[in-house]
């Protein structure tokens, strides 16, 4: 299933520029970092809505439409329907999760497509919706910065809210799998595998344990991410090093009326991903 999602992506994928911010890049030699992770959308690929969760109801309602359609599904009478359904759907698991107890829950939204539209495969219906509402490119210097840190003996890994089609972007959009790129799997923490999601620590908490497997600490580790509150804010909260990426201004999100992150300050600022080798310079020991 994995292949028809990919050529999903494909038939989608087209170039998308970051847009330039006013921010300026504060780069400081951090030292004794061993390992670097990363947030996905608006940090290491272009996110066109700017970030999940971001597009407004009347796109929401056309994507699911045509989404449907795409997977041979006649979209119904009210074009509002699918949309909504999916919208009410995904605020129903959201309560019972913070029923259960998980502050920041995250859902899996194949199995809430399959609820909505029970007739479709609900991997490619969660695809052709997703890739209409929210289309992706890499961000410049992703592939060269990926391939020196590991080059470099970096440890790498990702803390992200995604779905299930998240890692299947990198084979389409890269021609290069995503475990073609150095991606320790025990690094890889994927708010829908946890069913819980930033700003929570939850997802960090996670990191820094399997970083301990490999002898490596949060103070060793740098997070990379373009929200100060999903972030920078609970990476550092767990101890991680931490550099703010304001390369694009679709996604960059400073937060600055939000008393969470009130006073934050990153250890750098990065406005272009190829930074990160200035900053983490030294080898690991």
């Amino acid at each position: 299933m994995s292949a028809e999602v990919e050529a999903i992506i494909r038939r989608h994928a087209a170039p998308l520029e970051p847009l330039p911010t006013d921010t300026a890049a504060r780069l400081e030699p951090l030292g004794d970092i061993r390992a670097a992770l990363f947030d996905v959308y608006g940090t290491l690929i272009v996110s066109g809505s700017g970030d999940v969760g971001l597009t407004s109801k009347s796109d929401r309602w056309a994507a699911a439409n045509e989404a449907a359609a795409a997977v041979g599904v006649a979209p119904p009478e009210d074009p509002r329907k699918l949309g909504d359904t999916l919208l009410a759907a995904i605020e129903a698991e959201h309560a019972r999760l913070r029923a259960d107890g998980v502050r920041h829950p995250e859902v899996r939204i194949e199995e809430l497509w399959e609820g909505v539209v029970p007739e479709a495969d609900s991997r490619q219906l969660a695809a052709e919706y997703e890739m209409r509402i929210n289309p992706v490119w890499p961000m410049p210097g992703m592939v060269e910065t990926l391939d020196a840190l590991r080059a470099s003996d970096f440890r790498l890994g990702i803390v992200s809210n995604a779905q299930f089609f998240t890692p299947l972007l990198f084979g389409p959009l890269t021609g290069r799998p995503f475990g073609d790129f150095g991606f320790e799997p025990d690094l890889c923490v994927w708010s829908y595998g946890h069913r819980c999601a930033k700003p929570g620590t939850d997802l960090y908490e996670k990191a820094a344990a399997a970083l301990a497997k490999f002898d490596v600490t949060p103070a060793q580790t740098l997070y990379v991410g373009n929200d100060m509150r999903n972030d920078v804010w609970p990476a550092s909260r767990v101890g991680f090093r931490t550099a703010l990426f304001a390369g694009d201004a679709r996604s960059l999100r400073l937060r600055e009326d939000d008393p969470d992150v009130a006073g934050g300050r990153p250890d750098v600022v990065l406005t272009d991903l190829r930074q990160v080798l200035k900053v983490v310079s030294d080898r690991p020991g």
